[in-house]
């Protein structure tokens, strides 16, 4: 029967090309179970060795193009969120978001979580020091890194790039040190300033920059990244309806993450997995067939 939604990305078996953005709805093993029903899979909130405070408040904030936060990587220690992540079943595969600042910490990280069925390293967080992005544009440390963790797991590892480094050049050093894939794109940064104070509205004043507003930046690195890459792509950015979905397959995801949507609807994954069968019955295809089709002659 035409119209399948799954799809294997990295050796992992997906229902629907669907997963949950890392730090969305996901600090809680109650909330990951609950959206594993119909998700392709969850990515936890990004955690590191110790716990982080991250910013005060105000730290996220609406606007007509999207979400504006500034959370600063906020988290409990890893051994904290290890014991709250395996409390709980999931139906689909558990995807854990890991931060640090050398291959050591990332390395100790994935040994905590061996219930985790892939691992996605945060290299492209644009507001919090010593992690994210500050690592991810050290290529030769990238490289460190990658190589590390893929010492120490058989599991599929993702690398998280942004569009403020050099994204081609980061994906490709990835892959070479031996990346199951990659997602893009993290969010851009970005500000508010309320004319009223006439101040910065985010206390850490600029933040990252989510929705709609990025999309076209998304799907252009992810079209870039297919025509470069060998490994699994999987998009990110500004993807609300399963018309963005089918464009970035169409570009060269195997598989899309969805966050800021979130903010406004908690089935997103239900309503754009019936209109992508929808879709797919109608024109007599599978999801698969769809990968990167948009790049041929």
């Amino acid at each position: 029967m035409v119209g399948s939604l799954e799809v294997v990305v990295a050796g992992l078996r997906l229902k629907n090309p669907l997963m949950l953005a890392s730090g969305i709805l996901g600090s809680r093993a109650s909330s990951l179970s609950l959206l594993s029903e119909h998700a392709g899979a969850v990515v936890t909130k990004s955690v590191g060795l110790e716990g982080r405070e991250g910013y005060r408040n105000p730290c996220v904030i609406n606007w007509r193009c999207g979400v504006l936060n500034a959370v600063g990587l906020a988290s409990p220690p890893a051994k904290d969120f290890a014991k709250e992540l395996s409390s709980a079943t999931y139906r689909c595969p558990l995807i854990v978001s890991l931060f640090g600042s050398s291959p050591e910490e990332f390395s100790k990280l994935v040994e905590m979580f061996p219930f985790a069925s892939a691992f996605e390293l945060n290299l492209s967080c644009p507001h919090a020091s010593k992690a994210g992005l500050e690592v991810g544009r050290d290529e030769e440390l990238v490289e460190e890194i990658v190589r590390a963790v893929k010492e120490r797991t058989d599991k599929p590892v993702f690398a998280k790039l942004s569009a403020h480094m050099d994204v081609l050049s980061v994906a490709k050093v990835c892959e070479e040190a031996g990346v199951d894939g990659v997602v893009a794109i993290n969010t851009l940064r970005g500000m508010a300033i309320d004319i009223v104070s006439r101040k910065p509205v985010l206390s850490n004043v600029s933040g990252g920059v989510s929705g709609k507003a990025i999309k076209p930046v998304a799907l252009k690195c992810v079209w870039d990244l297919y025509e470069e890459l060998s490994v699994p792509i999987i998009g990110c950015g500004g993807i609300t309806d399963w018309r963005d979905v089918v464009e970035f397959v169409l570009a060269g995801a195997s598989a899309v993450q969805i966050g800021s949507a979130f903010f406004f609807s908690l089935h997103v994954f239900e309503s754009i997995a019936e209109s992508l069968r929808s879709y797919l019955r109608m024109c007599g295809e599978d999801l698969k067939d769809l990968i990167g089709v948009a790049h041929e002659s």
